[in-house]
């Protein structure tokens, strides 16, 4: 792949982000509701002093212009200050991302790690019934609303059980000091396994619950995948040769079956950050998501439209990944 080819796919990206962007300010300039009667709340104050509020917040401008003077701050990667912290929308975003990313991550763990096995038993074993639980079971990823699995998973394993907890990343008595912002290694970096311990029984719920569908669609792309590699003919001449069946299946055709499984599994871990939303508001998960969710009702335009873009910055770059990873397992695909 030649550096002005790639040069060409980044350019392109451009448009799709100014897209984004537009998007997320025109909905959330929109939607009804005044940031500044919000912050008031029941307080009495003065016409004159509802207008300085209103041109402290820079609301006081026409539309078009606050959305160029959005722009223009994003290129300095100056999101402005949020209405309800107080404090630069970078400095909020950046104390809630790394409990988003460790999630994500966890939640892309668990979709591989029972994805691709299921994936692959279900295409050895076609028509049988743990093919047709696997392909009921994808189904069913698919189709289940998060929030109302993660409602369910709670009710079972934190209500009935009582054998993990309900909300937030660890226990009080299990804290401790900072070190990456993700909890699962700053336990280990403290070598305290009681705390790690406390941290994974706390993220596997929600984890669990984020990355069911992609589960679900990783599992039926696998097995897809596998049955096709299963029918080409070097599967059938290195069984002719007489090799272990184990050593064709995962020497041979695993390792071509698993090309559009990578594809699409830097694709969907993009969708993993739009779908938290709804997961970490279930969950009381203290990450980016949850914090969308409530700067939308507070109407914090500068923080719901940095976070916005940086969904779309994040989505768009992984679907670029995934491109040049296709093109560097397929040699036959230019981008």
């Amino acid at each position: 792949m030649s550096l002005s080819r790639l040069l060409e796919r980044l350019l392109q990206l451009i448009p799709v982000l100014l897209g984004v962007s537009a998007i997320a300010f025109l909905m959330m300039a929109l939607t009804p509701g005044d940031p500044v009667q919000i912050i008031i709340g029941d307080q009495s104050i003065t016409p004159e002093q509802e207008a300085e509020l209103r041109r402290g917040l820079g609301l006081d401008r026409s539309l078009l212009e606050r959305f160029f003077i959005f722009l223009r701050n994003a290129l300095q990667f100056d999101f402005g200050t949020s209405y309800y912290h107080r404090r630069p929308v970078s400095d909020v975003i950046a104390e809630r991302l790394p409990a988003t990313i460790e999630l994500s991550l966890v939640a892309l763990i668990v979709a591989l790690v029972t994805a691709i096995p299921l994936g692959v038993l279900a295409a050895i074993r076609k028509n049988s019934i743990l093919d047709r639980l696997a392909t009921v079971g994808s189904l069913l990823g698919v189709s289940l609303p998060g929030f109302w699995f993660g409602l369910l998973l709670i009710m079972l394993f934190a209500v009935q059980l009582q054998i993990l907890p309900v909300s937030g990343r660890i226990g009080y008595s299990s804290e401790v000091p900072t070190i990456t912002g993700f909890l699962l290694i700053d336990t280990l970096l403290h070598r305290d396994l009681a705390a790690f311990g406390d941290a994974l029984r706390h993220i596997l719920l929600p984890a669990i619950t984020l990355g069911l569908p992609m589960t679900a669609i990783l599992m039926r792309v696998t097995r897809a995948s596998m049955l096709e590699v299963l029918r080409q003919d070097y599967v059938t001449f290195a069984d002719a040769k007489g090799l272990s069946r184990r050593r064709v299946l995962f020497r041979h055709a695993l390792k071509n079956a698993l090309i559009p499984t990578v594809s699409v599994a830097a694709i969907e871990t993009g969708s993993l950050l739009g779908g938290n939303m709804i997961v970490e508001a279930v969950f009381g998960w203290p990450g980016l998501g949850r914090l969308v969710v409530e700067s939308i009702f507070l109407r914090n335009y500068p923080l719901v439209q940095a976070a916005v873009l940086l969904y779309a910055v994040t989505y768009v770059l992984l679907n670029f990944v995934a491109d040049i990873l296709y093109t560097v397992l397929n040699p036959r695909v230019k981008l």
